[in-house]
């Protein structure tokens, strides 16, 4: 088997390098994206780490995100069902939480982004919920909302 010889960057040039890159401003929550956002402003064999770390953090959060969907249907059930059981709305029937309502209703379009903002902070007759639920919680509900709406899996 060939050996390959490792390339290493002296930690001045690797220095000089990282600080003549700006900061980039993470545009969405949680370490990833702030790891995402590192790795296109880096040097290309930082960015590869970065880009490889990253893929390696996926792999092994997968357990990770099952127990964050746990979370999520257990604080929609536990608070959003209320309102929203199985995906309906029993205030405004037209607005559901269908994929195709939130589209059209949701401020920002269908992206988790879009869902915690309405979950922090309501609209409508939606109250805001930041003040009773943690961020985590916020997070995970809003993953969950967002996965059985992509998916259409809501029961009705």
């Amino acid at each position: 088997m060939a050996s390959r010889a490792l390339t290493t960057v002296p930690r001045a040039q690797f220095a000089k390098a990282s600080s003549s890159a700006p900061s980039p401003k993470p545009s969405a929550r949680g370490p990833l994206a702030r790891l995402a956002s590192v790795a296109a402003a880096a040097p290309s064999s930082v960015a590869f780490f970065a880009g490889s770390l990253a893929a390696a953090v996926v792999l092994a959060s997968t357990p990770a995100q099952a127990a964050d969907l746990a979370l999520g249907a257990q604080i929609f059930n536990g608070n959003c069902a209320a309102c929203h059981q199985g995906g309906r709305n029993a205030v405004i029937a037209e607005k559901t939480l269908d994929k195709a309502a939130l589209e059209q209703y949701l401020d920002g379009g269908f992206n988790v982004q879009a869902i915690i903002y309405q979950v922090e902070n309501g609209k409508g007759a939606m109250p805001a919920w930041s003040d009773r639920l943690s961020e985590e919680e916020i997070q995970a509900v809003a993953e969950y909302v967002y996965k059985q709406a992509a998916e259409a899996a809501w029961k009705y």
